[in-house]
């Protein structure tokens, strides 16, 4: 019947365990948080005129406008909006010129509305996404998260010397990735016939300075008018209208060094030729970056990279080529062809790497005090056998409650550590001490579950009520969850399974329980029931 009821236990437990692989548990970081606004970032290609920016930008202000959960909207064209967290760790603050926009979307406030932030963004997306398609931009929509501090949610940094091979591979890995993001962009250019130009007295510098005049202007002088307390630049250019696109700026006429006045179309052509992508580099090496983003289904980045990462391995397979797919980048050298996961991926390994050694310090540290206080080797083992089985009531919960198994889960699964060795402790020392009154461990096992029912169950009351307050809050559900169905289930099995271990080890290994002093197993009780 014991050996019934602990293989019973264990059966829970690995079914509990098996809702991580099911995806019914899934890992996650940092969890979406319930904030009042949301961004959406705009990027119209290279030649497009601010003019249509802004019409994009409106277009999709009117679109946001009917829905219940915005406030109000304001639209930044041409520059970043005032930047907040997304701003500061993905840059958005450097954004200029005229093909990008920003969307600053303020929301009601949280007791106004019944859907959170992150379910608004999920619904907005799908709208979003077909006013850029008939607009021929790129929009995205952009949350405020609690963290981490990363370039974007899905990040794939793509490694090699040589850069077109290091373009291409990132083309296939955008192509995996299943976004419209470009690495290069086209755009309208002027290109200098220089035999023309030579004959017409004009020189390729001259040219471009008068279209940096023209377009980008430049200041030549300071007012002093009575109402401003600061100097106003002057700044000479074109109006918009007439440097918004190539056939506006053709008409400028260049002075040649005869002194005569030369049409910019006679010395120059427009071409349309790719823009130069931008360089950037990592630990002094060459790097393209890929990024992304997860919603649907699948929120957690986790699942994309284990996903992608399958199909980004039959990218290398091609005969003569290697791709070297990195989940952690281990450092060192490796193939020329590499690509490693960074972004949020980065992050939640490292928090949960360094969480699962604090864990494991954490149960060394409480073997060594139990030693310390039993003379013996084997009961903290008994003492310690329940941390697992704080499992059967975390997952669970987690999986009923439908929220991701985050950093904070993982806290409060360790700090269930010492409230289920707590409890075990006053289990096994009153067993112990009852031994030493000469009791059997039958009699002595059932009076120590009977004593010590009560200030068990209060403490486990305790720490479900103390976690209670914390259910509402989207950041702490995770730890709220952690404590509340862990105690409850981990309480309930620690009652069952440590007097059934302790009865089992002391039959089995008396003299290794240390203090036990009483007869071990009493003439005529047999095996037990």
């Amino acid at each position: 019947m014991r050996a019934a009821a602990m293989a019973t236990v264990l059966a829970v437990l690995a079914a509990a365990v098996a809702l991580v692989p099911a995806k019914l548990v899934t890992v996650k970081m940092p969890p979406f948080d319930d904030k009042s606004e949301l961004q959406v970032i705009v990027d119209a290609p290279e030649g497009t005129a601010l003019e249509d920016t802004v019409a994009a930008g409106l277009e999709m202000a009117e679109v946001l406008e009917q829905e219940p959960e915005v406030r109000d909207i304001q639209v930044y064209a041409g520059l970043s909006a005032p930047f907040n967290f997304n701003g500061l760790v993905r840059h958005y603050f450097l954004r200029r010129g005229a093909t990008v926009a920003d969307l600053q979307v303020n929301l009601v406030p949280r007791e106004e509305r019944s859907a959170a932030s992150h379910d608004v963004a999920l619904r907005l997306r799908p709208l979003l996404e077909q006013v850029a398609r008939r607009r021929g931009v790129r929009a995205k929509v952009a949350e405020v998260p609690p963290g981490p501090p990363v370039l974007s949610t899905l990040v794939a940094e793509v490694n090699g010397a040589e850069p077109n091979s290091r373009l291409a591979l990132a083309r296939e890995v955008l192509e995996v990735f299943e976004t419209t993001e470009g690495v290069v962009d086209a755009e309208d250019r002027f290109v200098v016939l220089r035999e023309k130009a030579a004959v017409s007295g004009v020189g390729p510098e001259q040219v471009a300075l008068t279209l940096r005049l023209a377009v980008a202007g430049a200041q030549a002088a300071l007012a002093h008018p009575d109402r401003e307390r600061e100097p106003v630049p002057v700044v000479v250019r074109l109006p918009r209208a007439e440097r918004a696109a190539a056939g506006g700026l053709s008409g400028i006429r260049l002075a040649s060094a005869a002194g005569t006045l030369v049409p910019l179309s006679e010395v120059t052509e427009a071409a349309r030729v790719a823009s130069e992508p931008f360089l950037y580099r990592k630990n002094g090496q060459p790097v393209t970056y890929v990024i992304g983003d997860v919603a649907g289904e699948e929120e957690s980045p986790v699942y994309a990279i284990l996903a992608m990462s399958l199909r980004l391995e039959r990218i290398g397979a091609r005969p003569g080529e290697t791709l070297d797919v990195r989940l952690v980048d281990g450092g060192g050298g490796g193939p020329a062809r590499r690509l490693v996961w960074d972004g949020e991926w980065r992050i939640t390994y490292e928090v949960f790497r360094d969480l699962g050694i604090a864990f494991g310090a954490v149960l060394v540290l409480i073997y060594l005090l139990v030693v310390a206080w039993f003379p013996s080797f084997l009961t903290p083992l008994v003492i310690m056998a329940p941390i697992p089985l704080t499992l059967v009531g975390i997952l669970p919960g987690h999986a009923l409650a439908g929220l991701f198994f985050t950093a904070a889960s993982m806290i409060g699964t360790i700090a269930l550590a010492g409230i289920i060795v707590r409890n075990s402790i006053l289990l096994v020392d009153f067993v112990e001490l009852s031994l030493e009154r000469g009791l059997g461990v039958r009699e002595a096992v059932l009076e120590a579950g009977a004593a010590r029912l009560r200030p068990i169950v209060l403490t486990a009351a305790a720490v479900m009520v103390g976690g209670a307050v914390m259910v509402l809050d989207p950041i702490f559900q995770g730890l709220a969850v952690s404590l509340i169905s862990g105690v409850f289930a981990s309480t309930a099995l620690t009652l069952l399974v440590i007097p059934l271990l302790y009865h089992s080890a002391a039959r089995r290994w008396a003299p290794a329980l240390g203090r036990a002093r009483g007869p071990q197993v009493e003439p005529g009780r047999g095996e037990g029931k």
